[in-house]
């Protein structure tokens, strides 16, 4: 009897335990998975040719900027977190910077109100870009091969054209009208395009050339950067050669931190990812989640908790470090992270307003792109890259065939009054020459047991962290695939507005009723996405598993 009992316990643990059988595509040795199709191919075909995860990601990095101007660029900014085969980590921000005329008011009117639209569309909202230092820095520190080599695939495609898809045709149709009011009637996408079309990007093909051919430099001190600054002021904007010559991407060390029997390895500030990734996840981590069921009522409502806790301090302590003094020791600590769910239960909810610090609301833009790639040598990488607004600030700049950045919008225009998105910023975020702003981006990496088993990261505003979250958990407390993890339906609570957000028409009824009855204001009108993660899972035989969210175009390609 006894021995049948301790045969039926082993079944029971190792059903618990069992990873599910893979939904998504599955490769053995290297894996890329973005937001478009060429971009992950030319990711792969530069692994197949021996490079590595650093070599894959500067090609990749500029391919998006080709097949996806919605926010792969070359003119915007972004982070690396990375993992080398021997287990050593790093983190890469080459988030964009003020300008040096930058001032704490100056997107005010003379009566100190914010002046509607200044820090968002148009040249005014338009920070100093990082991308093509950030790659360079990646090269210089990581590359294998040629940079000529990775940046050729780019221009190729530039040349030869890129297949409108239906996602893309709606999105081009849905901002026209504000590209044509930033950019006039006679840009580059004034004309029409539409669904099946093959558009060829001719000037950034030329603007890639003269990069590939005079080095970092062409962008920040040669041609390039004259003709982008002359653009920029001709438009009003604040960006001059001093600003380009002056920028450097920085190597950062990463937010380290334990959830049960995981590592995670995420973007460390000026990204607000790997701190507020870490306080929710050590909140819940007391709480036996995976017996609560996926997307249960009382699973919700332990995560919303946490993560109205988390994004309160999110938005009052986060700036840019070298600015700001951050307390991370402490955010994370065990003992102070157990203090701030103390007033926690799952009989009510713990109002917002309740809850300091009580007076920053974070409404940040969501158009963002992410890539993961594991290479045959076992470095990954995640980057999360962005030009903040879909198509930046609409200002299209035809001789370099590239869109400017909006993200002067992501600092806080004015401390403690709501700019015209509704967000109430902190001092920490205020605008200051030369500081780098505020992001959700989380580039993340996972270890079990020592070993890789995680590449995840998505776009979507502050949705972003949220998404990170729910799609590690989904794999490592439900069992489920990489893809079936990726697709699951997500939710989200930011602290204010004090709502859950839900994607519509995928949560069941019981659990919004049973939550609505606690007290919780459901939210599904405002959140039709939330999130495109891209994620690459390592399975126990080592093959690699792809979750490529079918929410947009991604797609995995390897071998």
């Amino acid at each position: 009897m006894r021995k049948l009992i301790f045969i039926l316990f082993l079944l029971t643990v190792s059903c618990k335990t069992k990873m599910a059988a893979p939904s998504g595509m599955v490769t053995h040795k290297a894996m890329v998975v973005s937001a478009r199709s060429e971009a992950s191919k030319i990711g792969a075909n530069i692994l197949a040719r021996g490079g590595n995860a650093f070599d894959a990601m500067i090609a990749t990095e500029l391919a998006l900027a080709v097949a996806y101007p919605y926010a792969g660029n070359i003119s915007g900014g972004g982070f690396m977190v990375y993992r080398l085969n021997d287990g050593k980590t790093g983190a890469l921000d080459y988030r964009e910077k003020a300008p040096l005329a930058a001032t704490r008011n100056m997107y005010l009117d003379a009566s100190g109100k914010v002046i509607p639209g200044k820090s968002w569309f148009g040249a005014t909202a338009t920070a100093v870009p990082g991308t093509i230092a950030g790659i360079f820095e990646v090269h210089k520190k990581f590359g294998s091969l040629p940079f000529s080599t990775l940046i050729q695939p780019a221009i190729d495609l530039a040349q030869k054209g890129v297949i409108i898809t239906h996602k893309q045709d709606s999105t081009i149709k849905y901002y026209k009208k504000q590209i044509l009011k930033v950019s006039g009637s006679n840009n580059f996408f004034a004309k029409d395009i539409k669904e099946k079309d093959t558009v060829r990007f001719t000037q950034l093909a030329n603007t890639l050339e003269r990069i590939k051919n005079n080095g970092r430099d062409e962008f920040y001190n040669g041609t390039t950067a004259r003709l982008l600054v002359n653009f920029v002021q001709s438009k009003g904007g604040y960006i001059t050669m001093e600003d380009l010559q002056k920028y450097e991407a920085k190597w950062r060390d990463p937010v380290e931190f334990r959830y049960k029997k995981l590592k995670i390895i995420s973007m460390s500030p000026p990204s607000s990812g790997g701190i507020t990734l870490g306080q929710i996840m050590k909140m819940i981590e007391p709480y036996n989640i995976s017996k609560y069921g996926h997307n249960q009522a009382k699973t919700i409502q332990l995560i919303t908790e946490a993560e109205r806790r988390a994004y309160a301090d999110r938005n009052y302590f986060l700036g840019d470090p070298d600015f700001v003094e951050i307390p991370t020791a402490k955010l994370l600590d065990k003992s102070y992270l157990k203090s701030r769910m103390s007033g926690f239960t799952f009989k009510q909810p713990t109002l917002s307003s309740s809850v300091s610090h009580g007076n920053i609301e974070i409404v940040e833009s969501d158009e963002t792109t992410h890539y993961s790639i594991v290479d045959p040598f076992g470095n990954a990488v995640s980057v999360t890259t962005t030009v903040n607004g879909a198509y930046g600030s609409k200002l299209y700049c035809d001789e370099l065939g590239i869109f400017l950045n909006n993200e002067m919008d992501d600092f806080s225009s004015k401390p403690g009054t709501p700019n015209m998105f509704g967000l109430i910023g902190a001092k920490a975020n205020r605008i200051e020459p030369e500081k780098r702003m505020l992001s959700s981006m989380t580039p993340t990496i996972v270890e079990k047991n020592g070993k890789l088993w995680m590449v995840v990261g998505t776009p979507g505003g502050s949705t972003i962290i949220t998404s990170v979250l729910q799609t590690i958990l989904n794999v490592y407390e439900f069992k489920m695939s990489m893809q079936e993890a990726v697709n699951a339906p997500r939710f989200h609570h930011q602290w204010l507005p004090d709502d859950i957000k839900m994607e519509p028409g995928r949560f069941s009824k019981k659990v919004k009723e049973e939550l609505t009855k606690l007290g919780y204001k459901i939210n599904e009108h405002n959140s039709r996405i939330i999130g495109k993660v891209d994620a690459i899972l390592v399975r126990r035989n080592g093959s690699l598993e792809a979750g490529a969210d079918k929410r947009g175009d991604d797609t995995a390609a390897g071998f």
